[in-house]
């Protein structure tokens, strides 16, 4: 990893990895903040974007477990402005060219992102990308029933569960948490997750007293060639001020930051072999494809990844690819923007986290590279410790 940053593809990256719920290797190279040559630290604070999916997930699944929703529950059992949808038209110009949906939205679509929704990040050029944006539904100080009010005026893209796009289905949770529990999101996940799992520094604000932990954020040169060197600051993405003062929307779906310690117990409590969040069987379902058989994840700008499905928590490797290990068949993953990741895999009893923090690298090779050289490195020791057996 130390490459990356002597190339000035990174500023810096920290990392855990786990083997059961072991950690087996914790670092940090690079800076905290390259200009001022703060190296980085396992206490440094990261935008973890949509590491937060996985935060509403279990909110969601929590309240599962008591009885409260059902996954296959219609979303307007709860926000009923939700139900009765319009779907837009293959090829629709315009708002009006829809037809009614054929079924209702249900919570386990929404978890698995086959609800119909959109994000209007991903698709420049399409109706729905500017209709979202014209109406404010990422306003940060608009609420998350605000957002909702929103959607209920717009069609969805497809009817619900016949294909996969990433959107704003899991803010739709937070609000749906908010709904049911009759708590603000914050308030719910810091009592029933952060506070049970001493996850100290993980919310929707940076305390005045940390904000000089808060990591500097860069942009790469070229958004289309990631191997292109060079960072360019970019503190004020989101929007300016994002972190440090408090904002009305709780973003469900990217609004978390988070410390690699903070991200390795919440992904800690997801494994066998100790204390969890959750009922065994629960866990099961989380790792669990909810996808039709060859449905595939897709991003406008990369297209599909043939043998990558969607669990109610992240995405599922069903058949690893090029850039994967061949070990990473049944894992389950996710990320942020900005090059955050987590990551478990049953088969090989492994799990981890990566933080850096450069827009738009989820994807970046650095990520796929050091989940290879960790499944390598897991699998060696593995055969080591049988051969000396």
């Amino acid at each position: 990893m130390q490459r990356y940053v002597d190339n000035n593809l990174l500023s810096g990256i920290s990392w855990a990895v786990m083997v059961g719920r072991d950690l087996v290797d914790v670092n940090c190279v690079g800076w905290a903040d390259k200009e001022a040559q703060v190296p980085l630290r396992t206490d440094h604070i990261f935008r973890v974007f949509s590491n937060t999916k996985l935060v509403t997930s279990c909110a969601a699944l929590l309240l599962f477990e008591e009885g409260k929703l059902k996954l296959d529950d219609p979303i307007e059992k709860f926000i009923p402005q939700l139900g009765n949808r319009k779907v837009l038209r293959p090829g629709a110009a315009s708002l009006d060219d829809t037809e009614p949906a054929k079924s209702s939205i249900t919570i386990r679509q929404l978890l698995s992102h086959s609800s119909g929704l959109s994000y209007g990040f991903f698709d420049p050029g399409t109706t729905i990308f500017k209709a979202l944006n014209d109406r404010g539904v990422h306003n940060p100080m608009t609420t998350l029933a605000d957002m909702v009010d929103v959607l209920a005026g717009l069609p969805l893209i497809y009817h619900p569960g016949t294909s996969w796009e990433y959107s704003l289905a899991t803010d739709v949770v937070s609000r749906l948490v908010e709904v049911i529990s009759g708590q603000s999101f914050d308030k719910f996940i810091r009592a029933r997750i952060f506070d049970p799992l001493g996850m100290v520094d993980t919310g929707f604000l940076v305390p005045e007293k940390d904000q000089a932990r808060l990591v500097a954020y860069y942009a790469g040169a070229d958004l289309m060639d990631p191997m292109k060197p060079g960072l360019t600051r970019t503190d004020n993405a989101p929007f300016p001020g994002a972190y440090l003062s408090p904002i009305a929307r709780l973003n469900g779906g990217g609004g978390l930051v988070s410390t690699l310690p903070d991200m390795v117990a919440l992904i800690r409590s997801l494994l066998p072999g100790g204390p969890s969040l959750f009922k065994p069987e629960t866990i099961a379902q989380m790792m669990t494809n909810q996808l039709p058989e060859g449905q595939w994840i897709r991003f406008a700008l990369m297209g599909e990844q043939p043998g990558k499905a969607y669990s109610l928590a992240g995405g599922l490797i069903l058949k690893p690819s090029a850039f994967d290990h061949p070990d990473a068949s049944g894992e389950l993953y996710w990320g942020g923007v900005a090059g955050t990741q987590w990551w478990i895999s049953p088969k090989r009893n492994m799990a981890g986290v990566m933080m850096a923090q450069r827009q738009m690298s989820f994807v970046h090779p650095f990520s796929f590279e050091f989940k290879r050289l960790a499944y390598e490195a897991v699998k060696q020791d593995a055969e080591g410790m049988r051969a000396s057996a």
